[in-house]
């Protein structure tokens, strides 16, 4: 953060730390007209696993035959740097203004990085008209895919607390298992959608089934499992949520013990419509990199979710083929492209929204 904050004050921004908890931010912005058009990313990454298979080491930033090896090179300090370096090269300045918002909890909780932050902007009646995020969206090449809506994500825990006993004489025992098993079957069942224009059917995940159970003659006393629904705009978080709770109270009707559903919603589905903006960024993408850009929603969250209550959003960045695995990576002639279609975007942008 003190690399990026050192960077943008050399090229005239106005620099503002926001600490939220432990998490550091940094919002920046260079003009005060309008339209604003924000760049949004994230400095913190994911850990780098086993860091003796890593061919460089995992924070070095090291480049090697042309290629950027490091943790974040694609998830997302390469678009980061890339973005600066684009406004680097401006050769006038816009008719409006630029701003980043660069924070610190995209990998982690969600809470205090850009939900903190957006938040606080949006009291302070901070105006930002646009904002691209600098997610690595591109899957083959450069430039061949562009995020215009995320699905939402639902993550519940259930725990069915039941009575510890001998399996020869389960009248003085309450077995959480079939609970559970009840719970779960009925809830993998459900078809949740067909799709929803824009984007596919939601999906359920069961991501785990607890019981730590080492004797075949005991009846345990918990059982517990977790679950992930990612699910398009034809559901609400809340919604979700409900259907969980009622299920495990029907999974549960009679049993002796209790049943708990924890459930967190990171995040509701949006779409940005396409549209002037979607247009001018896939335009700026296509005269660049000479690949029209396909409109996506696939894949996971993003902290554009939490972006789009101050204004449309898209994402666009670098291929994102080794974010999060070991030895990340990302050719330098790639950052160097994406740092030219920013700079196109920048002019493009400014051109199609000021006056």
């Amino acid at each position: 953060m003190d690399v990026v904050e050192q960077a943008l004050a050399g090229l005239g921004f106005t620099c503002r730390r926001m600490r939220f908890g432990s998490i550091e931010n940094l919002y920046a912005r260079r003009g005060t007209a309008r339209p604003n058009l924000c760049f949004a990313g994230h400095t913190d990454v994911v850990p780098p696993g086993d860091e003796g298979a890593w061919i460089h080491p995992p924070f070095a930033g090291e480049i090697d035959g042309e290629i950027l090896h490091g943790r974040g090179a694609a998830d997302m300090k390469g678009a980061i740097a890339a973005f600066i370096a684009a406004v680097a090269s401006l050769e006038s300045p816009v008719a409006g203004s630029l701003s980043l918002l660069i924070t610190g909890d995209e990998e982690g909780e969600a809470e205090d990085g850009t939900r903190a932050v957006i938040a606080a902007l949006a009291d302070e009646g901070e105006a930002i008209d646009h904002c691209l995020v600098g997610e690595p969206t591109s899957t083959q090449r450069l430039g061949d895919m562009i995020k215009i809506g995320r699905r939402g994500s639902v993550n519940a825990r259930i725990t069915v607390e039941g009575i510890q006993g001998h399996v020869a004489y389960p009248e003085r025992a309450a077995n959480p298992a079939p609970v559970l098993v009840r719970f779960l079957a009925a809830v993998e069942a459900r078809q949740l959608d067909n799709g929803h224009p824009g984007f596919p059917p939601s999906n359920l995940e069961i991501t785990s089934i607890d019981i730590g159970n080492p004797a075949s003659n005991v009846i345990p006393a918990k059982a517990t499992a977790r679950l992930n629904i990612r699910f398009n705009p034809a559901h609400r978080g809340l919604e979700l949520a409900a259907w969980l709770e009622e299920e495990a109270r029907t999974a549960g009707q009679g049993f002796a013990g209790q049943v708990d559903v924890a459930v967190k919603i990171s995040g509701e589905a949006f779409l940005t419509e396409p549209g002037p903006f979607t247009e001018v960024v896939a335009a700026s993408v296509e005269a660049v990199s000479g690949v029209a850009p396909e409109l996506s929603t696939t894949g996971g969250t993003s902290d554009a979710r939490f972006i789009r209550a101050l204004c449309p959003v898209v994402e666009f960045g670098l291929v994102g083929a080794t974010m999060h695995k070991v030895d990340e990576q990302v050719p330098v002639a790639e950052v160097r492209a994406l740092t030219h279609i920013y700079r196109r975007l920048i002019g493009d942008y400014f051109a199609a929204f000021s006056g």
